[in-house]
Order: structure tokens, then C-alpha cells, then sequence
């Protein structure tokens, strides 16, 4: 067995690997990106259900679609990026969280696009 640097012996995992990534996140940087995805596709499905039929003939329209987009956006990739880090620092191997950090990959090549191939 190995010592830690604080001398308490580390026991090798109880669990086979398959039976860790099944389960829910375990610590609490895992349920904060989980909770920001669930933030993030309600965020989605409120833009494309509800922003992006209205008329362009409202005013107030041009001035908070940017500003809800860049919004929706960070919440996608603060999801990616909180669950990443969780999955490398405090090992969580929950498939929730393996989900979330493919959510914030998907962001982040959306905002990747937006700047690359500009309108």
C-alpha cells in the first residue's frame, strides 16, 4: 500500500469502474455541473421555444436576445468546465457529469463557431 503524503494509507477503490460511472455524482462539484446543465437546456429550450418565434417587428427583442445568448452560453461552459474539473480533482466518474462535460464541449464549439466563421 502507498502512503499518502499525509501518512494515512490509501485504500485501492472497493468499487469495479463500471459501477462508479453508473451511479449519481458523488461530491458537491458534481451535483453544482449537473445543476448548471439542467440550468443550461432549460435556458435552450427557453430560447427556442420562446425567443426565436417572436416577430422581429419588438423592439425590446435586438436588445436582450444578445445579452440571454451570451448568458446561455456561460452557463453551458461554466457546466463543462465545473464538471471537467470535478471529473479530473475529485475523480467523480458519474455519468451525469460525463454528460455535462459533453453539454460543455458543445458550447464551447458553438462559441468557437461564432467567433471563427463570423455573420
Amino acid at each position: 500500500m502507498n502512503l499518502s503524503p499525509g501518512g494515512v494509507d490509501e485504500l485501492p477503490p472497493s468499487q469495479p469502474l463500471w459501477q462508479r460511472i453508473i451511479k449519481r455524482p458523488g461530491t458537491r462539484l458534481g451535483w453544482c455541473s449537473v445543476g448548471l446543465a439542467a440550468a443550461y437546456v432549460i435556458l435552450m429550450i427557453i430560447n427556442s421555444t420562446i425567443f426565436m418565434r417572436l416577430p422581429e417587428g419588438i423592439s425590446w427583442r435586438v436588445t436582450v436576445l444578445p445579452f440571454y445568448g451570451i448568458f446561455m452560453m456561460l452557463v453551458g461552459l461554466a457546466a463543462g468546465i465545473v464538471g471537467l474539473i470535478a471529473a479530473i480533482r475529485q475523480h467523480e466518474r458519474s455519468w451525469l457529469v460525463w454528460l455535462v462535460i459533453l453539454l460543455g464541449l458543445f458550447a464551447f464549439v458553438f462559441v468557437l463557431g461564432e467567433f471563427l466563421v463570423p455573420h
